[in-house]
């Protein structure tokens, strides 16, 4: 009976400590992307990949990229790996077993003791377990924040180098047809100059401006390369892997004034702050906790021979069965006050550093939202007046030179300026694509938008 009651008593010791692996902790915390789906260390490409083909647009690169980058793959791995340390923290020291052999018997009135047997269990103090729990849940949400924020910061990276790509590939389009422009320029200018109608310094000049189009379009040809390693390292690609963007982002006109609400609700590092600052006020009351003892709980089986020498006392040979309780003594109360004040020192930090943060963001947001108005204003400017009015001098000064009533000087001016405004349209629809992606970074969530006119000229 004694035995079997020490045998019931070490199993529901050590059973308390399995229950308290799982005290505190919610499954629910995994979230809606719970599986582990960079959990795949292999090298080879993921058999779910979409197929990136000359139809592809920017979002077909962003989905690419947000199941092959390595960098978004380690904050997502990082995030789990911090939810598995609140089981570890919310249960139960392991519980000690102890044996012990005498070597050199002792003997009592009842027979002798040869070995015994031991278990205990420390019972961390009331609250200490949950408290604990309640830390690393927050700190396993700040580093879910951070996971949203490479998520972010990588879409970020994809939207802006595809649309710099696509920005590289209409301006080398746009500056091959004006060299095709001046081309039949140059034609015009040799037929007058046969027939004496012109001199030969207008097919030098016209030469010339063909010259430096060469010029800029290799210089384009050569800006794609390394545009297009950006795309490749956020996509986790070969480096030469071909580019081909299709087709722009479609973007509509924002809502600015609503930005800073945006930050204030969705951004993941003032998120991640958030929950770094309702942690640090959890370890407080936890380091609190440490003026109460811990409790520990045990029990002592010894094995007694019987006695000899012809005596029967009685309880002769019987198995002592001890019950043990003991605390820890919390009295250094310096090392106990030094806890407790780092825990405030570290809570003050933190709200420190949010703040800081704040500002940071705040001003980031002024300069962003500043320079996609700046992009939308130049977007309208260029596309629903300059552009057409040079146009329009295009084809009069085209038409008044082959008359002989306009300058071949006056003809060139009209090319390279329709060129520059074609250049510059394209130039801000593409910094506002990229605006718009930054800010998309900063705040956490794509601002409310509304219909306006397509972006093409």
């Amino acid at each position: 009976m004694i035995r079997a009651t020490i045998l019931s008593s070490l199993c529901v010791v050590v059973l308390s400590g399995h229950v308290g692996c799982s005290r505190g902790y919610d499954h629910r915390l995994d979230g809606p992307v719970g599986k582990d789906l960079f959990a795949n260390d292999s090298a080879a490409p993921r058999a779910d990949l979409p197929k990136l083909s000359g139809q592809s647009t920017v979002n077909d690169y962003v989905q690419y990229a947000a199941l092959n980058n390595p960098a978004l793959a380690a904050a997502f791995n990082a995030w789990k790996a911090d939810l598995q340390q609140i089981p570890q923290v919310t249960a139960l020291p392991d519980p000690k077993f102890t044996y012990q052999y005498y070597i050199q018997q002792v003997e009592t009135r009842v027979g002798a003791q040869r070995q015994a047997f031991s278990v205990a269990q420390t019972f961390p103090w009331l609250g200490k377990l949950k408290l604990r729990g309640d830390a690393a849940a927050q700190a396993a949400n700040a580093s879910y924040q951070r996971f949203r924020q490479a998520k972010l910061k990588l879409f970020y990276q994809v939207k802006d180098a595809c649309s710099e790509y696509y920005y590289l590939v209409k301006a080398i389009e746009i500056t091959r047809q004006n060299a095709k422009l001046l081309e039949h320029i140059e034609s015009i200018a040799r037929i007058r100059y046969k027939t004496a109608a012109t001199g030969h310094p207008d097919i030098v000049r016209v030469q010339i401006e063909l010259g430096k189009l060469a010029d800029r379009i290799s210089t384009l040809e050569e800006m794609r390369k390394p545009v297009a390693a950006r795309v490749n390292a956020a996509l986790n690609r070969p480096i030469n892997t071909p580019v081909v963007v299709s087709k722009a982002s479609e973007i509509g006109e924002i809502d600015l004034t609503a930005l800073d609400t945006l930050l204030d609700e969705n951004n993941p590092e003032l998120a991640a702050l958030d929950r770094q600052i309702a942690a640090e006020k959890i370890k407080i009351e936890l380091a609190e906790k440490d003026y109460y003892p811990d409790v520990t709980l045990g029990m002592s089986y010894i094995d007694t021979a019987t006695s000899t020498g012809g005596r029967s006392p009685n309880g002769d040979g019987d198995d002592p069965v001890i019950a043990m309780v003991s605390i820890n003594l919390p009295i250094w109360r310096e090392k106990l006050d030094a806890h407790l004040r780092q825990a405030r020192y570290r809570r003050s930090a933190a709200v420190q550093t949010r703040a800081a943060k704040l500002n940071s963001l705040r001003s980031q947001l002024k300069l962003i939202a500043y320079r996609y108005a700046d992009a939308q204003r130049k977007i309208g400017l260029y596309r629903d007046t300059l552009l057409p009015k040079a146009r329009q001098a295009m084809t009069a000064t085209d038409a008044a030179y082959r008359t002989g009533k306009g300058s071949f000087l006056d003809l060139i001016d009209a090319q390279r300026v329709l060129l520059e405004f074609e250049i510059t349209l394209h130039r801000a629809i593409a910094d506002r694509a990229q605006r718009l992606a930054e800010l998309e970074m900063v705040t956490g969530a794509r601002p409310a938008a509304k219909e306006i006119k397509g972006d093409k000229p």
